[in-house]
């Protein structure tokens, strides 16, 4: 499989911030977010062709528990059933991350990481090319897809929010989510505390300039404030 990095560090987003954890980066994504910050595994993917067994004989030699397969857009490789199966037999916690565009079919999976891409994701037709704007908004919200996430397997909801208006946005999704396919039901509720939201950045300067508002509408509305603790600690590179 298009492997475009792997490292042990520290997880910086999400119920599980500041555990120990090794991260798995499928290259390839079927999204084109205008604020991706992983270019190399989606608007450019880059990466080594790794087989399973080299993957968990890496994951193994760390003395971390946890693994996150993450992306680019992970449930999009053909070979990820097959390392998550290998990586559950081996005994490791297994996070995925994903946009909940691609049905989860059973997949071996401790946290189900969803992160429904809003809005604020797509990108100028322009600066997309190959009809990818058009793809990415016609891609980016799958709700039947996130109800099967959700009903399968541990779970939260992170969104990522660059301005006030996004947090109407996620309200709107939680709604169709909890009122069922069409409207007919049945649906999915989610604890408030299951809702994560983050602040859209790369720096720190960034994110904090948006923490103030952030914060104060996730006390109003009873969501997860989602620090990126990775970013605080390492800046915005490679292998963190």
């Amino acid at each position: 499989m298009l492997i475009a990095e792997t490292f042990y560090s520290i997880q910086g987003e999400g119920e599980l911030t500041g555990v120990p954890s090794f991260f798995i980066r499928t290259s390839g994504c079927n999204l084109r977010c205008s604020w991706c910050d992983t270019p190399y595994a989606s608007w450019r993917p880059e990466g080594t062709q790794r087989t399973v067994a080299q993957l968990v004989s890496e994951v193994c030699a760390q003395p971390g528990r946890h693994v996150v397969l993450t992306g680019g857009e992970p449930m999009i490789a053909p070979e990820l059933p097959a390392l998550a199966a290998a990586l559950r037999a081996a005994g490791f916690h297994i996070t995925i991350e994903t946009a909940g565009t691609v049905a989860p079919a059973g997949i071996a999976c401790d946290l189900a990481s969803i992160s429904p891409k809003l809005a604020n994701s797509t990108p100028a037709a322009e600066a997309a090319g190959e009809g990818w704007a058009a793809r990415h908004e016609a891609t980016r919200w799958q709700p039947a897809v996130v109800r099967e996430w959700v009903s399968a397997y541990d779970y939260q909801l992170k969104f990522v929010a660059a301005e006030p208006a996004d947090l109407e946005e996620i309200a709107a999704r939680l709604a169709e989510l909890a009122c069922g396919p069409n409207g007919a039901g049945p649906g999915v509720t989610f604890p408030a505390h299951k809702v994560l939201v983050m602040p859209e950045g790369i720096t720190q300067e960034r994110l904090r300039s948006r923490a103030g508002w952030l914060g104060e509408a996730c006390k109003a509305r009873g969501w997860r404030y989602a620090h990126r603790l990775h970013v605080e600690l390492y800046g915005n590179k490679r292998g963190t």
